[in-house]
């Protein structure tokens, strides 16, 4: 998460999501969105703790899972230094600021195999291209995801049986859902071909409709 929303958590931001799952509440950020990001035992316990050092905290409860006794630009200043002050302590030279973790993140979670869609979630983002921006791809990553696609080529998609009721269309129901069914995949097929834009979401309304009207043919058989 971005260092303002870490200093903006709230004191019950650790939430039970499932069986032993949990997930830390982001609050409204950046780009006015919220967000619940899922995390593991350790970050679990980390923020069990903060929050029982906060519950003995002589200051009065503001809320907030970090205390800022003199406000919330002191608290990220204090926040900043802290990071400058362990980045030398491990002996990094090079400049890092907190922000470049989030980079550091979103490459680690496309090489671990989360979807792109999942990822900008995870990182509170609009826009595939803000995404883009923060992940890295190395050469290594590009070589790993063609070697991936040739050995499981989930691209190529068996080809459609053409019913014989379609090849000799008679008037009846039956061959009505096979030409109906036959039309929904050759419009699959033609809109998979196209990027995100305009002609992709026309075709997803053509693809729609004619389910529609396949259903609605269904129920010419039940009446």
């Amino acid at each position: 998460m971005r260092i303002g929303e870490c200093a903006d958590l709230s004191f019950d931001c650790l939430r039970l999501v499932g069986p032993d799952s949990w997930a830390i509440h982001v609050p409204l950020g950046k780009l006015k969105t919220e967000r619940m990001v899922p995390v593991d035992a350790f970050v679990w316990r980390l923020v069990d703790r903060l929050r029982l050092l906060r519950s003995q905290d002589p200051l009065p409860a503001d809320g907030f899972l970090l205390a800022r006794p003199s406000g919330r630009d002191a608290l990220l200043r204090k926040l900043r230094n802290f990071w400058r002050d362990f980045v030398a302590t491990v002996g990094i030279t090079k400049r890092i600021v907190p922000h470049q973790l989030r980079h550091s993140f979103g490459t680690e979670m496309l090489r671990a195999g989360v979807s792109l869609p999942a990822v900008m979630k995870l990182l509170g983002h609009l826009k595939a291209e803000m995404t883009m921006r923060y992940v890295e791809v190395s050469i290594l990553d590009l070589q790993r995801e063609f070697h991936l696609a040739l050995s499981q080529p989930r691209h190529l998609l068996p080809a459609s049986r053409r019913p014989a009721s379609v090849s000799s269309p008679q008037a009846n129901l039956a061959s009505l859902l096979d030409s109906l069914h036959v039309a929904q995949h050759v419009l699959e097929m033609f809109r998979r071909t196209f990027p995100q834009g305009p002609e992709r979401q026309l075709l997803d309304r053509l693809a729609n409709r004619l389910t529609k009207i396949t259903s609605q043919a269904r129920k010419l058989g039940q009446a």
